[in-house]
């Protein structure tokens, strides 16, 4: 499995942006995706998830310092992972990570957001 994440940037409070994550070794469309992000000196804190249920529409979930604010969405025809981040905040630097599950499995390098 490898995930590669980009998008990452310096931005002012109150800007945006928006992250992707390309898969390779898996069957994208059968797997849960999340991203997760890591403070400097703090722990892997999960930012939001997606189901791979073959429905019309895949399941997000949000932890409570983003919902209303990040949006998590899949491209399956291109193996990509994205996340919308909006109304960001100086507390949401963080090097984010696309990963497999909310503990940060599989993780790539990362892309680094500075909100400053």
């Amino acid at each position: 499995v490898q995930l590669v994440e980009s998008g990452g940037g310096l931005v002012q409070p109150g800007e945006s942006l928006r992250l992707s994550c390309v898969a390779s070794g898996i069957t994208f469309s059968r797997h849960d995706m999340s991203w997760v992000r890591q403070a400097p000196g703090k722990e892997v804190e999960w930012v939001a998830g997606i189901t791979s249920l073959p429905s019309l529409f895949h399941a997000a979930s949000y932890a409570d310092s983003v919902k209303g604010r990040f949006t998590i969405s899949t491209d399956l025809a291109r193996n990509t992972v994205h996340l919308q981040l909006n109304s960001l905040k100086t507390e949401d630097t963080a090097t984010y990570y696309c990963a497999l599950d909310k503990w940060g499995t599989g993780r790539g390098q990362g892309t680094q957001v500075t909100v400053s």
